[in-house]
């Protein structure tokens, strides 16, 4: 029987990627860096999960010659980096210029009402998350979701589980009670590897990702109702 629905944030909530793309570039700009992050190499850049992971990989990837006569000073330049990053991401969020998915707010809004427990399992930052869901859902948006991992709980970034698996630890319900909402392969490896039948909606950056092992692969959420993950989810527990 379904009792919990977990939830990553970007790619799965909002479209959020090209917003971050541009934040990324902004703080690349602000730093006096000519860097310049666009479309298919972001694409690509998102293999890496987690901001500042993704800023030392193409440090190393470019500038691979310089990481190790001081490698103090690049970490304190990346942390540098991803708080102005993280800044303009949010001040975007706040001008309205991320939304939710199409059929999100619905689906969690009716999940919340017929009790089903609700969770977010993110390799994200917690301000991205607050920001988010504060102007999408309001003030309350921590009552709706009982639990929330993120990148300052669960340090290992997916594919790893780490993050799923604490998510389940703390919400006290077993895998095959959940299902878990995915954009990209890695969020998809990191819930299979936690015991989680999955649904995945992808983004135009994550589309050419293999989702083997998915329970769904849907454009959105758009026309997807608790009812349907009743029934998806039952004959995938079947044994």
């Amino acid at each position: 029987m379904l009792q919990a629905l977990i939830f990553d944030v970007d790619g799965t909530l909002a479209d959020t990627e090209s917003a971050h793309r541009a934040a990324f570039n902004h703080a690349f700009s602000e730093e006096g860096l000519d860097w310049e992050w666009d479309e298919p190499l972001y694409t690509e850049l998102l293999d890496i999960s987690g901001g500042k992971e993704r800023i030392a990989h193409y440090w190393k990837h470019t500038r691979g010659d310089i990481v190790g006569i001081d490698a103090h000073a690049i970490k304190d330049t990346i942390v540098r980096l991803h708080e102005i990053k993280t800044a303009a991401y949010e001040a975007m969020v706040n001008d309205g210029l991320v939304a939710l998915r199409p059929g999100v707010l619905a689906l969690i809004e009716s999940a919340h009402a017929q009790g089903l427990s609700l969770a977010i399992a993110t390799t994200t930052s917690p301000v991205n998350i607050a920001s988010l869901l504060r102007r999408a859902i309001g003030l309350h948006w921590r009552s709706v979701f009982g639990v929330v991992e993120d990148a300052s709980t669960a340090p290992i970034k997916k594919p790893n589980p780490q993050v799923y698996r604490q998510t389940l630890q703390r919400m006290g319900v077993a895998p095959e009670r959940c299902l878990a909402f995915e954009d990209s392969s890695n969020g998809l490896k990191a819930a299979l590897a936690a015991g989680l039948s999955t649904v995945i909606t992808p983004t135009h950056f994550t589309a050419h990702h293999d989702f083997s092992g998915a329970l769904r692969v849907l454009p959105d959420l758009g026309s997807t109702s608790v009812a349907d993950l009743r029934i998806w989810h039952s004959p995938a527990r079947e044994f």
